[in-house]
């Protein structure tokens, strides 16, 4: 009887420390910093859309050989038919979107609920359209830019408008990034960078530029600029607050299951089709 306890401790002994040295390995983590984060979710799309097309035989690594192949990866990117998603901005202008696409599967798979995620990701991305619309309708700044056109054009003989304001060209609506099928395929998937100027691009900028920057300076359209934009733009976020919260709360879960994608990924894994972290 001695012995078959002595047995039994040991076997108990066995499995307490078998499992004591297979701990569970932790859930990998996003990284802290918004660049790293951002670049992490983007990564994780294109592993989404990459593997989405090519279970259709298709790839947006090659230019299309033909506009029929071309035709046919814009449909498999960006879906078809009349577009499921639409929202217009305090600005007038109508985003629209499809639900359906190797894009729109993708965010479903990252954001979750795609309508609202459509809808926070358009909102925050035009909320300096919206600050500016506001600004540019602020009687001071109407004074301003119309002493702004007279420094500009002082005969008033212009056959053309002048320039966009330089709040236009500085705080431009950033366009939602929502797969709308009249972009082109690699637009949907990768941040457009600005072409960088070279230092002798900018020793030879047209004369006009100079005008202008001298014409914002004596009509105290800058002045009026930089003390409006803040305060336009604190009045719009305030205003925004649910879908600014919203984006944070969508953009943290997508981080979190594009952590999770990029790691079954190096690890030679497949993520479960259609999962959605919480």
């Amino acid at each position: 009887m001695r012995a078959l306890r002595t047995a039994c401790a040991a076997v108990a002994a066995l499995v307490l420390a078998g499992c004591a040295t297979a701990p569970a390995r932790p859930a990998p983590g996003p990284p802290a910093a918004e660049g790293r984060r951002d670049a992490l979710i983007r990564h994780a799309q294109r592993i989404l859309v990459d593997r989405c097309l090519a279970g259709q035989g298709l790839t947006s690594a090659r230019k299309p050989s033909s506009e029929e192949d071309d035709r046919r990866l814009r449909t498999a990117l960006f879906g078809s038919g009349p577009t499921e998603l639409s929202l217009t901005l305090p600005t007038g202008h109508t985003v629209h979107a499809h639900t359906d696409g190797c894009l729109a599967a993708a965010r479903h798979t990252l954001y979750g609920d795609q309508r609202r995620w459509f809808r926070a990701e358009v909102t925050v991305n035009n909320l300096r359209a919206e600050a500016a619309a506001r600004m540019r309708a602020d009687p001071a700044h109407r004074a301003a830019h119309a002493r702004f056109i007279r420094c500009l054009d002082p005969a008033g003989e212009a056959g053309t408008p002048p320039r966009q304001t330089a709040v236009e060209s500085r705080t431009p609506p950033r366009e939602p990034a929502v797969g709308t099928r009249t972009r082109p395929p690699q637009a949907a998937l990768e941040p457009r960078t600005p072409a960088r100027q070279s230092a002798g691009e900018a020793r030879t900028r047209p004369p006009h530029m100079a005008v202008e920057r001298r014409c914002r300076g004596e009509s105290g359209l800058a002045s009026v600029e930089a003390r409006l934009e803040p305060v336009r733009l604190a009045e719009v976020r305030s205003l925004r607050r649910a879908e600014l919260a919203a984006h944070t709360r969508l953009r943290t879960s997508a981080a979190h299951r594009a952590a999770e994608i990029s790691a079954a990924v190096r690890h030679g894994k497949t993520p479960e089709k259609g999962s959605v972290s919480p």
